[in-house]
């Protein structure tokens, strides 16, 4: 039986559970969501304040664990401001654009195997709200349309910065986008679906980070570019946009912003999880001698701490890393994520064809490493012939050109390639220069008049 049979099958189990059973699945989820990103933003400034050798937040119940409830009471009591030139219809749907959407994902996420089934007061079902034939599709189809509440949210607010944050998010977003895609492709192949439940199933024997580490590194970049989070948070970076596309925002409307990148964030989290980690399988040496780690409740268990793992890394890279510049971002988004990504896919695509064709593992890595081993080389020759040309053009710039002047069309202006500036002359020696003493002589025209 193969794993497409397999999927079919499993998405059998879904849509048999009635009505009230589906309501308290889905309640369960948005609370998930809700208590996860509630101790996610307290484990955040307690982290954050550790790495940076501070308290952090101990006032607000046990431990400070209760910063989450009193941060929401204060925000939903400040005052809410909806400023003049403001599109006010798109100014007000724009937060709830924006985190609508991050709740939908979570509904095809397994938390648990689909064969086996739990029991809810006294009625079975399986530990997932429900599967599609092209659930990883759905989810990016809800990512992206997220995006629109933070596009809209800066244009609506009649503002320069909130303006230049919107633009910069649409831009990320299809950047970072496109890799990321390719790295589902590539799990697509090795699962043969794109449901979560049967992409989980086909990780029993390996999970796929093991067989596609390119794949899980460029999915764990993209998620963050994804979230707007450090180090790639250019769209709400406030040192030269204040605060980006929500700077016009405040009270309720600011707070489902900032729920909205939360959820996004254990959302990403829980699809890499489900994608590359196993999903809610238990770890290789708990499953190796207890049978009973992947059966009842305990699947949810492995889920909930894996997912936790993934947000303390979007926690340790805000505390460690600075943000990158916007051309920084662009650079990566296209010249080195899209390229590895599709060379990558392309790779794995091959070695899926040959191991259909019942290739040999050796054979295959033979044929793989002797076309990237001949791709290597015929981009080195070309780097080599490419700056031999480079340093021969600016020789000959070099020759017989007349200095720059930068002032020329009456205000400086930047050299182009190949130009040169005049040189510049040099201060006088210090001997020669006097130095200027309080009350005395210090021009020419004054010892003259002396």
């Amino acid at each position: 039986m193969n794993t497409v049979q397999l999927a079919a099958e499993d998405l059998s189990l879904f849509g048999r559970d009635v009505w009230w059973l589906v309501l308290i699945k889905a309640v369960f989820c948005f609370a998930f969501l809700m208590v996860t990103v509630l101790f996610s933003i307290v484990w955040e400034r307690k982290v954050v304040a550790w790495m940076q050798l501070r308290i952090g937040p101990n006032r607000h119940g046990p431990w400070g664990m209760l910063q989450s409830l009193a941060d929401g009471v204060k925000l939903m009591l400040k005052e809410d401001i909806i400023v003049k030139r403001a599109d006010k219809v798109v100014y007000v749907l724009a937060p709830i654009i924006a985190a609508i959407p991050a709740f939908m994902a979570i509904a095809v996420i397994p938390f648990g195997p689909a064969g086996n089934e739990v029991s809810i007061f006294g009625q079975r079902t399986t530990m997932q709200l429900t599967d599609l034939p092209i659930a990883m599709l759905y989810i990016l189809a809800v990512a992206s349309v997220g995006i629109y509440g933070i596009v809209l949210a800066g244009w609506s607010s009649g503002s320069t910065y909130p303006l230049l944050g919107g633009l910069r998010s649409c831009a990320q977003m299809i950047s970072y986008e496109i890799a990321m895609g390719a790295a589902f492709a590539s799990v697509f192949l090795y699962s043969g679906s794109m449901s979560t439940s049967a992409i989980v199933e086909a990780q029993q024997d390996r999970w796929f980070i093991v067989l596609l580490p390119v794949s899980f590194i460029i999915y764990v970049v993209t998620m963050v570019g994804e979230t707007n989070r450090a180090p790639f948070d250019m769209p709400e970076s406030e040192g030269d946009l204040v605060g980006g596309f929500n700077t016009e925002y405040s009270s309720i409307k600011f707070a489902l912003f900032m729920l909205a990148e939360y959820v996004n964030m254990v959302t990403v989290s829980a699809v890499s999880v489900t994608l590359f980690l196993g999903g809610w399988r238990a770890p290789y040496p708990i499953s190796s001698f207890w049978e009973g780690a992947n059966h009842g409740w305990w699947p949810l268990l492995w889920f909930v701490l894996k997912v936790q793992l993934l947000l303390f890394f979007f926690i340790w890279l805000r505390g460690t890393l600075p943000r990158v510049r916007y051309d920084q971002l662009m650079k990566l988004g296209w010249k080195v994520l899209i390229p590895v990504s599709v060379v990558w896919l392309m790779m794995v695509a091959t070695v899926r064809a040959l191991r259909n064709e019942a290739y040999e593992i050796a054979d295959i890595a033979l044929y793989v490493g002797g076309a990237v081993v001949a791709i290597l080389l015929l981009s080195f020759v070309a780097d080599v012939f490419r700056d031999k040309r480079e340093k021969a053009a600016a020789a000959d710039a070099g020759k017989d050109t007349a200095p720059f002047d930068p002032l020329a069309g009456g205000f400086p202006v930047p050299p182009k390639p190949g130009q040169h500036l005049a040189p510049v002359p040099r201060r006088r020696p210090r001997g020669e220069r006097e130095l200027i003493a309080s009350g005395g002589a210090n021009t020419d025209s004054d010892r003259e008049e002396a």
